[in-house]
This record gives C-alpha cells, structure tokens and sequence, in this order.
C-alpha cells in the first residue's frame, strides 16, 4: 500500500519536504516542471552570492541530499520514483543553469531541452531510470538528462558564436 503525498506527509519528515522539492511536488499540475522551475529563482539568489563552480559544488552536495531524501521519501510512500518527488528535477536544472549563458533565452532553451530529456529519457537516461534504483536511481536519470540539455546547449552555442 502507498501512501499519498500531502502537506501533512511532507511536514512529517525533512527528507518528504526536500524530496518533494519543498513542497512543489504537491502541485496537482506538472510537478516535475513546477520543481524544475523552482530552480530558476533558486539559482539567481546564488548566483548574487556564489561563483559558478560554487553552484556546481553545490548542486553536488543538493545531489547526495537527494539520493538520501528521495530514497527515504519513496519507500515511505511505497513508490521508488513518485511523481511528486522533484528533488531531481530542481538539482539537476540548477546544474543545468550554472553551465548556460546568463540569458532569459538561453536558459529558457536549457529548460526546455531539460524537460525534454528527463521526459523522453533517450539511452542511456532510459537505461540508468530502469536498472538504477532508490534515491540514487531518482537523481541520477535527471543529471543525465541534465547532460544531454548541457551538449545540445553547447552544440548550439558552438553554432551561434560565428
């Protein structure tokens, strides 16, 4: 038996609210983007006080929080990667945004191709969602996605600097 994420089941434990992308995960519409989004502001406050590759160290930690917090999260609710469960989404984005150029466009762009490969999950995102399980299974299919958004980013980049 699962069960439900809610407000009282994020409450009951710090690792449900992280897991839950403090509390994002319980939007009823979209909560993988709605915890990817969360990132955005997230990363413009660090990014007042943080160098790039304090982000990127930082994301790492946020990562291993993760593992701990969704692996806890998801025996609690009885399914391994629940919907709700963000934390992913929102580590793996804020590593997305330390890599890409400031600009609404360009981290839009990251957005986008982030959704779009943490949802289509092409090999080996697909590969690492299937045979990797608990928490480390749950953040790390995202920071593949991550990498992919990065490439095409870079690629892009590559094609637009003249």
């Amino acid at each position: 038996m699962s069960a439900r994420a809610t407000w009282a089941f994020a409450r009951a434990h710090p690792a449900h609210f992280i897991a839950l992308g403090l509390g994002t995960g319980l939007s009823p519409v979209a909560p993988g983007t709605v915890g990817t989004l969360l990132a955005w502001p997230a990363y413009a406050l660090l990014a007042r006080f943080l160098r790039p590759w304090e982000i990127a160290v930082l994301s790492a930690g946020l990562f291993v929080v993760g593992v701990w917090a969704c692996g806890r999260t998801g025996r609690d609710l009885g399914v391994s990667d629940h919907g709700g469960m963000n934390w992913d989404e929102f580590v793996a984005f804020l590593f997305v945004l330390t890599f890409t150029p400031q600009t609404w466009l360009w981290q839009g762009l990251g957005l986008v191709l982030f959704r779009i490969f943490d949802v289509l999950k092409p090999p080996p995102v697909s590969t690492l969602d299937r045979q990797v399980k608990g928490g480390l299974g749950v953040m790390l299919d995202d920071l593949a996605a991550a990498g992919y958004a990065l490439l095409v980013l870079g690629a892009a980049k590559g094609l637009f600097a003249g």
